[in-house]
């Protein structure tokens, strides 16, 4: 059981929040009544969380001895002895070839986005990570990866918007975290040395700007009628709340963990969904 739990731990669940911006096509293409194009949606979120937890298990196994000299990671699963290397190993195939045989029956063209994305991340792990500015956008991209995932495993025309708006979004995350992480000072990422607070914040401005101003055309040019723009605030909103917790609560470093306990954040994203479920399904 020990291990089992082990294996789970070592996929980073909390990391799996990520994987719902593949629902985001499904709602704006107006399918989210359909049931049959919603568990379309649900099973290909799985299959992500399965690829995306694919990746943290190659970057342990790599990385076992590296992380049993940490103060931290040697509390990992495979780190520890929770988990052998062998058994993660044998779990890691098994998960990869059932995860991409079950996208390949689902959908060819899911099939293909799942492939690229789990090669963009493992390149990422590997190479590009170490890679200024490219580090960044890789983690957007794989946000983009994410949502052009999501329309195509349910058939719906892809929205330039859609894949702008969330790459915007990604890259404000992806630049929130790397300033966290050079103010902590705690991060071993030899990538940090290449960043100064000052540049981060400059980047984080642009971004923040391009990202309500993206949202906001698209909420005024991508339906026939106006009352998108009033989802804006929310939007707004949760940006800002996002900013006030780097800053003051210092949590910038996990972005997933503010998305599972800020409240004000949740309750915020809710009734984002709600406002916009109300504006396109009226």
């Amino acid at each position: 059981m020990n291990t089992v739990s082990g294996l789970i731990k070592t996929m980073r669940p909390k990391q799996w929040t990520k994987n719902f911006i593949l629902f985001a096509g499904l709602l704006f293409s107006h399918n989210l009544a359909d049931i049959h194009k919603l568990k379309l949606a649900t099973m290909a979120f799985l299959l992500f969380c399965g690829l995306s937890g694919s990746v943290y298990i190659i970057n342990d196994i790599l990385d076992v001895e590296k992380d049993r000299n940490h103060p931290k990671k040697k509390f990992r699963p495979i780190a520890s002895g929770m988990v052998s290397v062998k058994g993660a190993l044998i779990f890691l195939c098994g998960l990869l070839f059932t995860t991409l045989y079950i996208s390949y029956r689902l959908n060819v063209q899911f099939f293909y986005v799942g492939v690229l994305y789990f090669l963009l991340i493992t390149f990422y792990s590997f190479i590009l990570k170490h890679l200024v500015i490219i580090d960044v956008m890789a983690i957007a991209l794989g946000f983009v990866l994410r949502a052009i995932a999501g329309v195509v495993v349910i058939d719906a025309l892809i929205s330039p918007w859609l894949l702008l708006c969330t790459f915007l979004l990604a890259l404000f995350l992806a630049l929130n975290k790397r300033k966290a992480e050079l103010e902590i000072k705690k991060n071993s990422r030899k990538i940090l040395e290449e960043y100064s607070k000052e540049l981060l914040s400059e980047m984080i401005s642009i971004v923040t700007a391009s990202t309500v101003m993206a949202y906001s055309l698209y909420s005024f040019t991508a339906y026939d009628h106006v009352y998108m723009m009033l989802t804006i605030p929310f939007v707004v909103y949760g940006i800002f709340r996002y900013e006030y917790i780097v800053h003051k609560k210092n949590l910038g470093e996990t972005p997933e963990t503010v998305l599972l306990k800020d409240k004000p954040l949740i309750v915020n994203i809710i009734l984002w969904i709600i406002s916009c479920i109300a504006v396109l399904y009226r």
